[in-house]
């Protein structure tokens, strides 16, 4: 059963982040799809931070649906960028917060990995927020996360989730080249307007 619940979910986890990278508003859906199966999964494996992370994915994807719906009707789809003193304070935010996730599940629960399983989750909270906000920059968090996320499913024996995430790398520096050019492709319409 679980092995079927994990391939669902990473066909719908596929099907976003290839979306996500076209910046196609359905992205969200096949997020929050995958996302539900993921939180019972991860319950199951014992991966807490990963079941917590699951269930926040949930409710950004409404977020990031309604944001870009919202948006798109609007007529504005920008892609940003922030400036390397933000992504500075962010990350350092990051750490903070990873530290104080490691402590709790180290110390207070029955969390494998809590180390790996913590540095994951508050990464991608991060990085999942950036992309709902179409920050260029969140597919550069993405590469390290996932790389990272590879490793932890394999420990858990999630070879689905591994592979995924495999493949969340290489549609990640997709993603970022598509963006990028989209941003660029924008900074030069705004010049001659």
């Amino acid at each position: 059963m679980e092995k079927y619940i994990e391939g669902i979910s990473v066909l719908f986890g596929v099907a976003y982040i290839i979306l996500a990278a076209r910046k196609n508003v359905w992205c969200w859906l096949m997020g929050i799809i995958s996302s539900l199966l993921g939180v019972w999964l991860f319950y199951q494996t014992r991966l807490y931070a990963e079941a917590f992370l699951f269930s926040y994915y949930v409710v950004i994807g409404f977020y990031g649906w309604f944001a870009w719906r919202n948006a798109e009707k609007a007529g504005i789809l920008p892609i940003i960028t922030w400036s390397g003193l933000r992504h500075t304070m962010v990350i350092g935010t990051g750490i903070a917060l990873f530290l104080l996730v490691w402590w709790i599940l180290h110390n207070f629960t029955d969390a494998v990995m809590p180390l790996l399983d913590s540095f994951t989750t508050v990464f991608s909270f991060i990085a999942t927020w950036m992309v709902a906000k179409r920050v260029l920059e969140n597919w550069l968090y993405w590469i390290v996360i996932d790389a990272f996320t590879i490793y932890l499913y394999l420990s858990r024996g999630l070879e689905l989730y591994a592979i995924l995430s495999l493949v969340y790398t290489i549609l990640a520096v997709y993603g970022f080249f598509h963006w990028r050019k989209d941003y660029r492709q924008q900074i030069l319409v705004n010049e001659i307007d």
